[in-house]
């Protein structure tokens, strides 16, 4: 568990360094659009490290604590497949358009309340 902890941690602090490294390198502009992908993308890199954590520390665990993620998981991605596909038709009556950045956020807190439900349920 602190190894899995130093990890997740390492893989967060790159990802918030080089997305502030990015974005300042974005403010001041790219000569090309190939410089504009590359650096509008290179947060990407800690971000698949980190998922590389979480898939490699959840294959470690007990049947029991893999059913429990396994269950959270469900309910994250169908969960947030609703509420995004609910929005996209309240697009449609006029509500503000949401970045794709807001399905990452409702993904995890719904991984989150999984986890909680699962703790309480398998008790």
């Amino acid at each position: 568990m602190r190894r899995y902890l130093v990890l997740l941690f390492a893989g967060l602090a790159a990802y918030a360094a080089t997305l502030v490294a990015s974005q300042l390198l974005l403010a001041h502009g790219a000569e090309s659009t190939l410089k504009l992908v590359l650096l509008s993308l290179a947060p990407m890199l800690p971000a698949i490290f980190i998922c590389g954590v979480i898939v490699s520390s959840i294959s470690k665990l007990d049947e029991m604590q893999r059913r429990l993620q396994f269950e959270a998981l469900a309910l994250a991605f169908a969960g947030t497949a609703l509420i995004t596909f609910g929005y996209g038709f309240l697009e449609g009556a006029g509500l503000p358009k949401l970045s794709m950045f807001v399905v990452w956020p409702v993904m995890a807190v719904l991984w989150f309340v999984g986890v909680m439900i699962g703790n309480w349920r398998y008790r």
